[in-house]
């Protein structure tokens, strides 16, 4: 793992990124290490190469955070995601079946934006490269410096974090290995919203995940910074920004490059 990085969602506060451990990791490779590739850009998945706004409604592009190496471009389709899922009791409960209720809401979040991303749902948390819990975020604890006193934030409905790995790919026909800079992500869904809102959090947090890190101004968009009373589904804009992400030259998905040592 490279760096780790992470949000939380609920009122969606801004995000706090954590690129000084990814500079630090850059200035300390030796010579002799593999370097970082050039950023570069992907081709486009087909439903958004595809995709075309009607409305012409504009993006929030200016609004997204890139991290120190690019955007957080999926290169690899389809995109697997993990939902977590009750074991089947001996007796079915109340419990079991409020399980359940969260598991259809966040499937078809899923299913939502598999419109505009190839996503495949695996069985297995290992296989994914998007895991969704059902688990309840934790608390932020911040020191003021002012006052020397700790604040804690409030009860929160959802968490994404991700992180940065190394992953071997061989090229055929010649056999190549790669060292493929990936990412990975992690969802922690609060089991105690609304079936209403575990959607649109859902939702919500899948943006994320799926590149868009950073949140709309507008509260019509599913990427809107805080939650609403009537939750937005998938906006024009939302797209459009995916979209434009898409287009952007990313260190993500491509081989470290061989350095030969100095002699």
């Amino acid at each position: 793992m490279l760096i780790q990085s992470s949000t939380a969602a609920g009122l969606y506060p801004k995000f706090n990124q954590l690129t000084e451990a990814s500079s630090a990791m850059v200035a300390s490779m030796p010579v002799t290490s593999p370097a970082l590739p050039a950023p570069k850009p992907h081709p486009l998945p087909t439903p958004l190469d595809q995709w075309q706004d009607p409305t012409a409604s504009g993006d929030y592009f200016s609004e997204i955070n890139a991290t120190p190496l690019g955007y957080l471009i999926w290169s690899q389709f389809p995109v697997k995601v993990y939902v977590e899922h009750p074991q089947p009791p001996a007796v079915v409960d109340a419990k079991h079946d409020r399980f359940q209720q969260w598991v259809d809401a966040v499937l078809k979040a899923v299913a939502e934006w598999g419109v505009y991303l190839p996503l495949e749902l695996v069985d297995q948390q290992e296989l994914a490269d998007i895991s969704i819990l059902r688990s309840h975020p934790p608390l932020k604890v911040d020191l003021n410096r002012e006052t020397g006193t700790f604040d804690w934030s409030r009860a929160r409905s959802a968490v994404t974090s991700y992180e940065f790995y190394l992953a071997q790919s061989i090229r055929a026909p010649e056999q190549i290995v790669d060292n493929l800079l990936l990412h990975k992500f992690t969802i922690l869904l609060s089991p105690q919203q609304s079936i209403d809102y575990t959607l649109a959090t859902a939702r919500h947090e899948l943006g994320h995940a799926l590149g868009i890190w950073g949140h709309s101004p507008l509260e019509t968009d599913a990427l809107y910074f805080s939650q609403v009373r009537n939750p937005p589904k998938i906006s024009a804009r939302d797209i459009n920004t995916l979209k434009r992400i898409y287009e952007q030259p990313t260190r993500l998905g491509w081989p470290l490059v061989k350095v030969k040592a100095k002699s």
